[in-house]
């Protein structure tokens, strides 16, 4: 169930990072509103999956999921350049990420 949680609050951390674009510096009542709801929503889910994970692979996992799902976004959404290069990153990132589940103790 932690790991659920903690994907859960990685997809939340997308919904917020991708949130701020839209507030316009805070300035727009509802995706600021969506962007502090996800902002808690984020935390809650990492720090409940943390009572039974191990940190340094907790958040480095909940990390990597906004990472990628914020870039993969921010091509999709805002039509930021999608080269060679930098999906090869992404896909590092995702290598990392499989890893540090793979090799957890819990």
């Amino acid at each position: 169930m932690a790991w659920f949680l903690l994907f859960i609050a990685g997809l939340f951390e997308i919904g917020w990072a991708i949130g701020l674009k839209y507030t316009e510096g805070f300035t727009k009542l509802w995706p600021s509103i969506w962007t502090i709801t996800a902002m808690i929503a984020s935390f809650l889910l990492l720090g409940t999956a943390l009572k039974s994970l191990p940190i340094g692979t907790a958040y480095s996992i909940w990390v990597g999921i906004g990472s990628v799902g914020t870039v993969l976004l921010g091509i999709a959404l805002f039509g930021e350049p999608a080269t060679f290069s930098r999906i090869l990153f992404v896909m590092f990132i995702v290598i990392g990420i499989a890893g540090l589940k793979i090799t957890s103790p819990v």
